[in-house]
Order: C-alpha cells, then sequence, then structure tokens
C-alpha cells in the first residue's frame, strides 16, 4: 500500500526555500535543485503522487535540472574565456595598439601602450611609427608594424 505523500504545496515551499537560499549562500546549484522541487510539486499536483512518486520524481528532475546547469555555466563561462584573467595581464596586450617612442636599433627599442612604456622587440622602426602587439615574452613586448587601411603592399 503507498504511503501518502508530502502535499504538492509543500513541494513549493521546498522550491522557494532553495531558492532563497541560492540567493545567501554561494554555491549556484541549489536553483537547479529547486527547479526539482517544483517540478515535483507539479507533477504532484497533476497526477497526485505517492511518497515514492514524489521523492522519485524530485530526485530525477533535480539530477536533470543540475546537469543541464553544468552546461548552461559551461556556456556562460566559454563566453568569458576571451577576456583576459585578472593576474595575466599580457593576454590582454595581445593585439594592443601603440607607438613606437624610441626608434627600434637592432630589433630593440620601446613602444607607448596607453599610459606605459615598454621594452620591445622587432623590425626597424622610427620613433612614431604606429605598432600591434603580437606577442609577449616575460617584460618586452613583440610587435610589428601597424598596416593602415590606405597602405599599399
Amino acid at each position: 500500500m503507498p504511503v501518502e505523500g508530502f502535499p504538492w504545496w509543500g513541494w513549493v515551499v521546498v522550491a522557494g526555500v532553495l531558492g532563497l537560499a541560492e540567493l545567501h549562500l554561494p554555491g549556484s546549484y541549489l536553483i537547479w535543485i529547486a527547479l526539482g522541487a517544483a517540478v515535483t510539486a507539479a507533477a504532484d499536483a497533476a497526477l497526485g503522487l505517492p511518497l515514492e512518486g514524489e521523492l522519485a520524481s524530485f530526485a530525477l528532475a533535480s539530477a536533470l535540472s543540475c546537469a543541464g546547469g553544468y552546461f548552461v555555466y559551461r556556456h556562460f563561462a566559454a563566453g568569458h574565456r576571451s577576456e583576459a584573467p585578472l593576474n595575466e595581464r599580457s593576454r590582454s596586450m595581445l593585439g594592443s595598439r601603440g607607438v613606437v617612442c624610441e626608434a627600434f636599433a637592432s630589433g630593440q627599442g620601446k613602444v607607448r601602450l596607453g599610459d606605459g612604456v615598454w621594452l620591445a622587440s622587432g623590425p626597424e622602426l622610427a620613433a612614431g611609427s604606429p605598432v600591434v602587439v603580437t606577442a609577449v615574452h616575460g617584460t618586452r613586448l613583440v610587435v610589428e608594424p601597424l598596416k593602415t587601411a590606405g597602405a599599399s603592399s
């Protein structure tokens, strides 16, 4: 004989409490478990599940929503991979444009990027030449002349 289940509105309360807990506790997976409780509430309201059915529904819905949440978070994290990590400033400098402030001699010179001056390696360039950063080796930039749209090859 099936055991009398938890009332459907009880699952709504559980979903609400878990949703509120997500706001206050770091973790970001309680919201997916709350979604499992909400699905269980809907299934219980529609089908009048026994306790075993409610628990099975909650376990399955929570597992599926957590798995779905993993892919949602992975998708959003993939969009941020192009941003330079906090402690890797050199990655953010790739593609930056600057101006030669000390002419290059023997492939070495200085380049101004924003408000800073950096040691740089590259072809022989005159002071004032626009450049683009192609690589960073330690504290030395590797630059190439910036090709403008009007320049012919």
